[in-house]
């Protein structure tokens, strides 16, 4: 945009055209003249073109303004202000702000006398490979001091409960039993069906070679009676009602709740830690045998129409293959299983920090460490029966 064009604008505008001009000063000072409306409307000059013609006098100490002429001004002023005297700054030249309209000097002195709020600015020096394997290192080491301490705690409360001194509620229980026992019938239903038509899918595709098909039904059996359904189903717990606890109680702990309890002289562990645990370590079994049903339903869905099995003879060869110790073992995985993934929900939600990001942040953590625990379990468990020949 030319002059011409410039001064059509701001005329549109009822502004006249922000201008300045260089002059020398008494005292070896160059004055700044600032001229018209210096408003965001405007065609506002830049800081380099000022300085350009700044430095082009000769030899000068200060610089010293002169607003006689200065008709409106707003932050777009401010603005340039700001960005010359850091310029000014930087180049090591005085300002002196007495020419100025005295509200422009008080904005630019509250401008200054602000400090820069710390940690708003991201730093972005890298840290050395050492210092974060160091970092981890202890974080690793403080969050193992702080589950070992948890589970001290709950397994305190649980020799309170055998003793009859544990205080909690009985109704929090039923609910709780009600919340992950009855209404995780659903879920599990259809993951156990899905689980045992997938895995006698696959392996009635390779048996069909050897003309094998009858193992089908002992290939799924011992499957899900000793470890699938017992895994599949801490699985879904850890989903569905770890994570839920851990949203519970973090809940409480962003509404300061559990510290409520703490004034009161209740112990959080006992009042909401224990009902979580006795009812996820009930129903677990209970579920761990539903969902070896439904597995086994899936097998034989499979079986009989995919390859051609009779009914009697399926339910005869599963019979003959699967031993009732296998069933212990299962039920052994579960029970183990819901202890797990109810320390894991209730130890995440009760570390949880005081935000609702924290919340979020808990509830991942505790899915999770309980499918984590669930797979270290599982291996330590097959280790021990084999040792032990089961």
């Amino acid at each position: 945009m030319n002059q011409k064009e410039k001064t059509e604008a701001s005329s549109v505008a009822g502004l006249s055209i922000p201008q300045f001009s260089v002059s020398a000063a008494a005292e070896g000072a160059a004055r700044l003249r600032l001229e018209g409306d210096w408003q965001l409307g405007s065609d506002l000059p830049s800081t380099g073109d000022v300085l350009k013609q700044t430095g082009a006098m000769p030899q000068f100490k200060k610089v010293i303004f002169d607003s006689a002429g200065l008709r409106s001004w707003d932050s777009g002023f401010l603005t340039f202000l700001i960005n010359f005297i850091e310029e000014c700054s930087a180049r090591g030249i005085p300002i002196e702000k007495e020419g100025l309209p005295p509200g422009v000097q008080r904005l630019l002195q509250l401008a200054s006398a602000v400090p820069e709020q710390k940690g708003v600015r991201r730093e972005t020096e890298r840290v050395p490979f050492f210092a974060r394997v160091g970092e981890s290192a202890v974080a690793f080491w403080r969050s193992a001091l702080e589950m070992l301490a948890f589970i001290g705690e709950a397994f305190a409360s649980l020799l309170r409960l055998f003793r009859g001194k544990a205080r909690f509620r009985t109704i929090d229980v039923i609910l709780i039993v009600q919340e992950c026992g009855a209404q995780a019938l659903p879920i599990v239903s259809l993951i156990s069906v899905l689980v045992g038509l997938i895995l006698a899918f696959v392996g009635a595709i390779q048996l069909k070679i050897f003309g094998a098909q009858i193992y089908v039904a002992s290939l799924v059996g011992i499957a899900i009676i000793r470890v699938l359904g017992a895994v599949m189903t801490g699985i879904i717990m850890a989903g569905r009602t770890g994570a839920s606890f851990a949203a519970q109680l973090g809940t409480m702990q962003v509404n300061e709740e559990i510290d409520a309890l703490k004034t009161m002289g209740i112990s959080p562990i006992e009042f909401l830690v224990l009902p979580r645990m006795i009812a996820l370590s009930l129903m677990m079994p209970l579920l761990c045998l539903y969902a070896d049903l439904m597995g086994l339903l899936g097998g034989f869905i499979v079986g009989i129409g995919m390859l051609d099995l009779g009914v009697v003879e399926y339910f005869n060869q599963t019979k003959a293959t699967v031993k009732l110790d296998y069933l212990w073992i299962g039920l052994f995985h579960s029970a183990v299983f819901g202890v797990l993934v109810s320390l894991a929900g209730c130890m995440r939600g009760i570390q949880c920090g005081r935000s609702a990001s924290a919340v979020g942040e808990a509830t991942t953590s505790a899915v999770v460490t309980s499918i984590v625990s669930i797979v270290v379990a599982t291996a330590l468990i097959t280790v021990i029966c084999n040792v032990l020949g089961i």
